[in-house]
């Protein structure tokens, strides 16, 4: 955990927050769970527990079976949950009271877990609000639909609840919490660098251990061992694949070819469950082709051109747009697109090549609070999702401020099904040379991605050292230079 203080000042800031949206004398209460564990098989073998990341980010509480109440109307502060009995103890050996935990973080006050329930139900009875985010779990879903009457659709719908609009996940605490989770703090942007550290270093035994006639799933095996060694795990999946044309592959079943492209896209999660989320593409018989290294250019081109363009001010959907952009215009020296560049990205000809969005926010989830929902976190007021290709799986489109904390990860994949597909229904509008695009359709495909903070003056990589990534400095690891 963070200091106490950390804690509680972000509650009072949240509280601040909460009594602009509603009218003094009747703000309601704001109700926390933090996560349950989850059973694998049985009740007994749990999956490695993973703590709700707004619990952690406002409570810090790293254990199961807890939830709080803040009154927004006196202030009040509340954790709820139960002390161990001997038999827990046998298990577990002396655990801490949940008083001494509540007020580590700051909390004066504590209950068992289930007089939650009446503290929820006296306020429901007196007309008062209770906010409550959208849950990810199911087990918090459920919890959530007992505690405040909802239908279990209705616990995951956001709309405001001040205005007493009905029961259901609250607008209004959903904004307050991405206002404060979206602008890093520096004991965030400490944690972030720790965890690009751990991330580095896995992608780097996996540059290590990329050789023809090994299995991928050795490979993997050596990475996240990394990560379980100094931190918590994986932030998400581990991405190895040599066919990088499928975006998000997490089978690691073949055996290492000579010749082929390795995407490799994993991150880490440290122990205070901060993330970072590298991607780099590797040739498996440690020398790029001259066509790979040709596609392979492009993409670290717009990746440096991104990272070039981000500051404080900038939208992030324009350095996609930028970006797409650079990217046809470099596809048309190799004569794969024909045509005027602005004509193209406006026509969305880049979302082919390149079928998602530049970024994300990245904290303490890799895809950042994105159970709150992916267009309230990534976009401002006055900005609308693109039904484009592409463009419309930005996850980040906001006006960039400094703190935040985001991916720059441009790729070029050949895609035989959705090239087959464009080409049928002439979705590319002429500016697609098909002929020239036919000797590709055995490429696979190319990612490069970096953790950015963006700075009062500019941006800065996150993490201690960039991971290779220009062709050659990319040979020159894998030869052990």
């Amino acid at each position: 955990m963070f200091n106490k203080e950390v804690y509680v000042r972000r509650r009072k800031v949240l509280i601040d927050k909460m009594s602009e949206t509603a009218p003094e004398g009747n703000r309601g209460i704001v109700l926390f769970l933090g996560n349950a564990e989850a059973p694998a098989q049985y009740k007994d073998n749990c999956y490695n527990f993973r703590q709700d990341s707004s619990w952690l980010y406002f409570f810090g509480i790293d254990r199961p079976l807890y939830a709080a109440v803040i009154d927004l109307d006196d202030g009040k502060e509340t954790v709820f949950s139960d002390d161990v009995e001997i038999d827990d103890i046998i298990w577990m050996g002396p655990q801490e009271a949940v008083r001494t935990i509540a007020e580590s973080v700051g909390v004066g006050a504590s209950a068992p877990y289930n007089a939650a329930a009446d503290v929820i139900s006296s306020a429901r009875r007196s007309g008062r609000p209770v906010h409550f985010l959208p849950p990810s779990r199911y087990y918090n879903t459920i919890k959530l639909a007992s505690l405040t009457g909802c239908t279990l659709d209705a616990v995951s719908e956001v709309g405001p609840v001040s205005s007493g609009g009905g029961m259901h996940a609250s607008l209004e605490l959903v904004k307050a919490v991405i206002s404060m989770r979206i602008v890093k703090e520096d004991c965030e942007i400490e944690e972030i660098d720790k965890a690009g550290a751990i991330g580095q270093e896995m992608h780097n035994m996996a540059r290590n251990n990329v050789k023809p006639g090994v299995m991928e799933q050795e490979v993997v095996g050596k990475m996240e061992g990394v990560t379980l060694g100094k931190g918590w795990g994986v932030s998400f999946p581990t991405i190895l694949s040599q066919h990088g044309e499928t975006l998000h592959n997490h089978l690691h079943d073949k055996l290492i070819e000579p010749g082929n492209l390795m995407v490799i896209d994993a991150g880490a999660e440290n122990n205070m469950h901060y993330a970072s989320d590298f991607t780099r593409t590797l040739p498996t018989g440690g020398k790029f082709t001259k066509k790979q290294r040709e596609i392979y250019s492009i993409v670290y081109d717009c990746n440096e051109y991104a990272f070039s363009l981000i500051k404080p001010g900038v939208s992030y959907r324009y350095v996609h747009l930028s970006v797409a952009k650079k990217m046809l215009e470099e596809l048309r020296a190799l004569d794969i697109v024909r045509g005027n560049l602005d004509n193209m990205v406006e026509a969305g000809v880049a979302g082919l090549f390149m079928p998602h969005g530049l970024g994300h926010n990245m904290g303490l989830d890799v895809h950042d609070m994105e159970d709150l929902g992916e267009d309230l976190v990534g976009y401002d007021p006055d900005q609308k999702r693109s039904s484009q290709l592409g463009l419309g799986s930005l996850r980040m489109a906001r006006k960039l401020v400094p703190g935040n904390v985001i991916t720059d990860e441009p790729g070029i994949y050949f895609i035989p099904a959705l090239i087959n597909k464009w080409k049928a229904e002439k979705a590319d509008k002429g500016y697609v040379n098909y002929h020239r695009l036919e000797s590709y359709y055995n490429f696979g495909g190319i990612r490069l991605e970096d953790d950015v903070l963006v700075t009062p003056d500019g941006a800065r990589r996150t993490g201690p050292n960039r991971l290779p990534i220009t062709p050659d400095d990319v040979e020159a690891a894998m030869s052990g230079e």
